[in-house]
């Protein structure tokens, strides 16, 4: 375990009641007892003074939580540099590592990975926790701009490696079910496989079938939530290792996982799309792991034989 920094959260009070009420009420993840013990600690202010539980807070006012430091859970912190030049970095997210803060994690993050060197990365997408591979930061405003376009036009195609249960029948199948919130136990909603949900396509290619499970890379023409997650399941092939969802791509009825919880085999594999700044082609790859490689494919060269880490 390792101790950050601390943090302030800030967020904007939208009705009036108390201060307590307003913690309690829109950071629910901690109970009214944990969040008065917060405020006397002298822990939170409203537009930079400190407050009290029971102060009014009206509609448009700061309210700014100090988190002092806290332990993060020790995870991989090897990120490795992938391609670099004055718009763009790729770099390799290890499995295990955040992309975002968030869940207790702020410092064993991607982002501050990348922005301990690159303080002006922003990234372009994110991965779940649980999945490794390639992640696009922009370094300016103009490429990030032209960037969002391109994801928006589907002209970046990514493509992932995955580790699907059983042995796929077809050699190529596309998976078009929706996908949007679903009722789940201890989280409320979360995403799977839904009618109501929004439109969502998966083309899948077989590369291997395995005694652990079909060797599958996934290209994904939308970017919904856990979607290869959720179309390989709804196909009836779950990836292996992955405790959130089973077959139908809708969580497991005991409701025991939630979306950071890993165990599941997927990386992103590959990107292509065009430069941002002279629109030149742009093939990017983060070798797999080996669990996830072909055998004709050369081994990541792993933290002691690779030097280009962050």
């Amino acid at each position: 375990m390792t101790f950050n920094a601390g943090h302030t959260y800030t967020d904007r009070a939208r009705t009036a009641g108390s201060v307590l009420a307003h913690l309690a009420t829109h950071h629910p993840h901690d109970s009214l007892a944990e969040w008065r013990a917060r405020i006397l600690a002298g822990e939170v202010e409203v537009d930079g003074r400190q407050a009290g539980p029971d102060d009014p807070l009206s509609p448009g006012q700061t309210v700014a939580w100090h988190r002092p430091p806290w332990d993060e859970p020790d995870v991989d912190l090897a990120v490795a540099l992938l391609y670099e030049d004055e718009a763009l970095l790729a770099v390799r997210k290890p499995r295990g590592l955040p992309t975002l803060p968030g869940g207790g994690f702020l410092a064993h993050t991607l982002l501050a990975r990348v922005r301990a060197r690159y303080p002006e990365a922003r990234p372009m997408h994110r991965l779940g926790r649980g999945t490794s591979g390639l992640v696009l930061f922009a370094r300016t405003a103009d490429a990030a701009a032209r960037l969002q376009a391109d994801w928006r036009d589907h002209a970046i195609r990514k493509t992932y490696r995955a580790l699907a249960s059983g042995a796929c029948p077809q050699a190529a199948f596309r998976v078009e079910a929706p996908i949007g919130p679903v009722p789940h136990p201890r989280l409320g909603t979360l995403h799977a496989a839904s009618p109501e949900g929004r439109p969502a396509a998966s083309e899948v290619r077989v590369l291997a079938l395995r005694e652990d499970g079909t060797l599958a890379e996934v290209d994904i023409e939308t970017g919904r939530p856990h979607q290869i997650r959720i179309h390989l399941a709804w196909a009836g092939h779950p990836l292996v290792g992955d405790p959130l969802y089973g077959p139908g791509g809708l969580p497991l009825p005991d409701g025991a996982a939630v979306p950071g919880d890993g165990g599941y085999w997927l990386h992103a594999f590959r990107l292509d799309l065009r430069h941002p700044l002279d629109g030149r082609p742009l093939h990017l790859e983060a070798p797999p792991p080996p669990r996830l490689a072909l055998p004709s494919e050369a081994p990541w060269p792993g933290l002691p034989e690779f030097n280009n880490y962050l």
